[in-house]
């Protein structure tokens, strides 16, 4: 079997949003606000099948188009520093094949009346490019949803 050879990235997303950093990690630490804001884009769902929010607990979720959300994850809670940062490592699969891997550090600090979030995720993908671009396109999807929800 050919393997190809992975490709990595370091991807930096940051956002300023108008509301204070509680509430902000409230609706990162929530699985039924982060299933509200999650998708990256109106046509996408974001369905969390098991959630356990605490540093060694894990994520199970699947994520796609609303009409067949096929790409399955499992994120697990390495470091969690209410209020300030969450430390996390993901996998993506899709019909049984590992699409990437990852490892992502999630900051929040106060900016005025509202909050800046800073995500930095370092990320492995065993498909080629496409993969990291769709890391990105996702992130920055999701993280705009985040502003627009907590801006309501």
């Amino acid at each position: 079997m050919d393997l190809p050879p992975a490709r990595h990235a370091t991807l930096v997303f940051e956002r300023r949003i108008a509301a204070p950093v509680a509430r902000v990690y409230a609706a990162l630490s929530d699985p039924a606000e982060r299933a509200a804001w999650g998708a990256p884009s109106d046509t996408a769902v974001m369905i969390y099948d098991a959630a356990d929010f605490r540093e060694g607990g894990q994520d199970r979720f699947r994520c796609g188009p609303k009409d067949n959300p096929n790409i399955a994850g499992v994120t697990r809670y390495l470091e969690i520093v209410p209020g300030r940062r969450v430390v996390s490592s993901e996998e993506i699969a899709m019909d049984g094949q590992r699409l990437c891997a990852s490892l992502t550090t999630l900051e929040l600090w106060p900016d005025g009346a509202g909050a800046r979030l800073v995500s930095t995720t370092q990320v492995a993908s065993f498909i080629g490019e496409d993969m990291i671009r769709g890391h990105e396109t996702g992130h920055n999807g999701a993280f705009d949803s985040l502003v627009r929800y907590l801006s309501r």
